[in-house]
This record gives structure tokens, sequence and C-alpha cells, in this order.
């Protein structure tokens, strides 16, 4: 993508854009190198798409055929029209996984689509990018129970028998849920995962392949990396798990590489399609889509990182990948920075809590699911604290717990050494800032659905000021 033009493009065609250039003294003409077009102010929802009516961030002012809402972090809604035009672009990144992880373009295959459906972004246009899938030749059918486990239970050993394979689509935690209380037969089905919306460890990766008999995590997850703004920038591919993974067993070789002690995800993206930079550890991109966007920052905390320096990066610490994959350049992303704690001066991750619940000892009665805060107690005592939702049907009495999980107390504090040990593995800062006295947490334990932490139905946070 040449971005000077689609900055002219966009210039010419959307009114908003027109008057935030007008705002900022910049005549268009005056925009002819990629020198200029870094000079150019960043657009975010606070002064562009939030200050303008909707039409008017739309090309010629007109309003796209479809709608998807989105909530963000704040909670206050978005709203961000596309057209087909828009989805069969995105559709390509579905098309990338599912031709060269999944061979779907060989073996028929089930698509299961697992998020939310409604107005929200992630259910419906899932759907609509498969449609465009199967209509490019690919066997694949797709049935969309939605976020709802009982349906996605009913329907699945229905469909599931007449497929070479089945693939799950949703949010990590929530298709976690689904294979952990659903009494499936996994295993026969081949099945497949393709997730977005959250940053997940390795451990939950090799979970989840456990957990569905899964052969070659490599290739039989993916994880998307997308925005309601704009839909799916980036997605895993074979070699960027094999790369992820290889850095998620040497923590320090990360560190050295992301600069950060949390694995982020690590997608690779088409220049062509979206245009990225990197600003002071954050990511901007510009895009021709329904809301055509000229150096849009996220607030996605991440950065870029060209083919051949990361595989020059990778072989230089001794990891040759058995994967070539398509030669285009590698974005990371950890997550806006406001979903951390502060503890003894060191940022404490949720990245860093979930590894903890995924080791083995603990990982049998708990959902994945907490929230991360910071607690005084009487004596004005700071205290990290993790409240921990435990599997459906637990309440932490020990004739309700897998066989070898100790009851209440017990499983509490089994579950607050993993976290502390994947703590000082992980996070050099904890370590090093956190008086040894005080780096094992404080876990609470809540049953499922806890209307005061894990309330059903609720876009769940995994931190919370205190």
């Amino acid at each position: 993508m040449d971005p000077v033009e689609l900055f002219h493009h966009v210039a010419a065609t959307v009114p908003a854009y027109q008057e935030f250039l007008a705002e900022h003294a910049i005549k268009p003409s005056d925009i002819t190198t990629f020198q200029d077009f870094k000079r150019l102010p960043f657009t975010t929802k606070d002064n562009y798409t939030r200050r303008h009516p909707l039409p008017r961030l739309c090309r010629d002012g007109v309003i796209g055929d479809v709608i998807a809402v989105s909530s963000g972090s704040t909670g206050v809604p978005s709203y961000w029209p596309r057209s087909a035009a828009d989805e069969r672009v995105i559709a390509d990144r579905f098309e990338e996984v599912f031709r060269d992880a999944f061979r779907a373009r060989e073996r028929t295959t089930l698509a299961v689509v697992c998020f939310a459906l409604g107005t929200w972004v992630g259910g419906l246009f899932t759907l609509n990018c498969l449609r465009h899938l199967a209509g490019r030749g690919y066997p694949i059918t797709a049935v969309a129970p939605g976020s709802d486990r009982r349906e996605i239970a009913r329907v699945l050993p229905d469909l599931a028998p007449h497929f070479d394979q089945v693939v799950l689509l949703g949010y990590p935690p929530f298709l976690k849920d689904v294979i952990d209380s659903c009494d499936l037969p996994w295993a026969e089905w081949d099945v497949k995962l393709v997730t977005a919306g959250e940053v997940f460890s390795e451990e939950w990766r090799a979970l989840m392949a456990e957990r569905t008999g899964m052969a070659d995590p490599v290739r039989g997850t993916a994880s998307l990396y997308g925005t309601a703004d704009a839909g799916v920038l980036g997605n895993e591919t074979p070699l960027s798990i094999e790369i992820r993974r290889f850095l998620a067993g040497s923590p320090g070789t990360a560190r050295e590489l992301f600069g950060e002690s949390r694995l982020p995800t690590l997608v690779q993206y088409d220049p062509d399609v979206r245009f990225f930079e990197e600003h002071q550890g954050t990511l901007l991109f510009s895009g021709d889509n329904g809301v055509p966007l000229i150096r849009y920052h996220i607030a996605d905390e991440g950065g870029l990182i060209e083919h051949g320096r990361m595989l020059e990066f990778v072989r230089g610490h001794g990891f040759e990948p058995d994967s070539t994959g398509p030669e285009r350049p590698f974005a990371y992303v950890f997550g806006r920075s406001h979903f951390t704690v502060s503890y003894y001066g060191a940022n404490v991750y949720p990245e860093n809590i979930a590894i903890g619940l995924e080791q083995p000892e603990v990982a049998a009665a708990v959902t994945g699911k907490f929230v991360l805060e910071v607690v005084e107690d009487a004596e004005r005592a700071r205290h990290l604290t993790v409240t921990v939702e435990l599997r459906p049907g637990l309440a932490g009495d020990e004739d309700d717990l897998p066989a070898g999980v100790p009851s209440d107390s017990g499983l509490a504090g089994l579950i607050a050494g993993a976290i502390m040990l994947q703590l000082q593995r992980i996070n050099s800062e904890f370590a090093a800032y956190v008086p040894i006295e005080r780096q094992l947490p404080v876990v609470r334990l809540r049953a499922a659905g806890d209307p005061g932490y894990f309330p059903p139905g609720a876009k769940h946070r995994y931190t919370r000021s205190s």
C-alpha cells in the first residue's frame, strides 16, 4: 500500500477527514512524500471518529451496508460501517489460515462460529468471511451457535461426524469453557481453533491441544489480530507460531526482542492492505476501510519487525523454524497498558497470571478467568490479589474437585504458588522489585459466574482498580 496515495484518496472522498485537515491547517497538495505523510497528525477516537457524524466518516458521506458495534475498553459504543468489498479483503486473512494451516482446500470443514452474535463485531463478521471462502470454492460449511454453550453442545454431535475437521472460532476463554464443560468426543473430530481478542500463552495453546486431541498445535491453531475499527489486521502463521513457541521457552530472548517480560501476540500482516507504523512502543495503522483511517492510533502496545530481521534474530539464538511461510513483516501486540497493575513498582500483566493458571497441577480446577488487583488491608499493607473462577460445578469442596487437586485453602495455595513461580520466571521486574516475602499472591476462589467478578454474558476484564 502506498500511504501517500491512500492519504490523497481519503482526503478527496471523506468529509470528516477534510475537516480534520482544515483544523490542522494542512493542504493535501503539500503531502507528496512519505516524510510528509509521517508528519500528519494522528487520528484517534477522541479527536476524530467521535467528533463527527457517522456519514461524514465514510467514503463520499455514504454509510456502508453493514454496521458493527464495539464497546471498546471504555464501554462507550462505537459504530463501524463496512461493505462486502471490505469483507472480501479481510476474508484473505481467514483464507490464509484455512488454506495454509488447516488444509481446508482438500478437507471438508465444519466452521463453528462461537463469537457473540448480534450487533457486536465478532460473530456475524466472521460468518460473512467464512461465506466468502465457501464462495471461493472451499468445502467449508458454517454454523453459528454464537456464545451459547448449550447450542454448541447440541449441534456439534449431529454435524461434526459428517466432516473431515471441525474449526471452532471464538475468544480464547470462551473456547476453553466450551472444551472443558461440554462432554464431547473432541479427539474424534480433528478440532482446530481460531481465536481473536486476547493474548494467550503458549501453555494455553498446549493445554487446548491436549484437551482436544490435537496432534499439531502449530497447524491446528491461529490467532487473529483485529479491531472493530478495521477488521482483521494480521494473523498467526505456522512460522509466527513456531517462533513464538521458541520465545516462550526462552524468556530472556523474548525480552531482548520485545523489551517486555510478557509474551505478545505475534502475527504477520500484508503491507499491501494495511499500512502499519510504530510510535513510541505503540501501533498506528492506515487503511481504506468502511471508515477510512489515516495514521489511526489504536493505543495497542507493540511493534513491527521485518521478516528478514526476525529470521536473523531467531537463527542468531540457535533456532531454525521448520515453516517457511509468507515473506511478510511481523507485528507484535501486547494490548493496552492500562490493563496492568503496579506492585512495588513492577508492572504485573494479566498474561503473566494466566500462565500460572495453565499449569497442569491447577488447570483442571479453573476456567482460566481471573481478576488481578492490588488490595490494601486494614494496616494499609498492599497485597497482589488474584480472584480466580472455578470450573462450573466446583465450589472448592474436596468432593467436587478433580482427583489430586486440594480443596479450599489448599487449592488457593497451590494456585498462588504456581502464579508466583511463573512471575519469578517471566517477569524480571517482579523478581527484582518485589520483596521475596511479598511475592506470593493472595488467591481468592469464586464459583463460576460469580456476579461480583465473573457475571455471565459480560465482557470480562482481567484487572480491577482498588
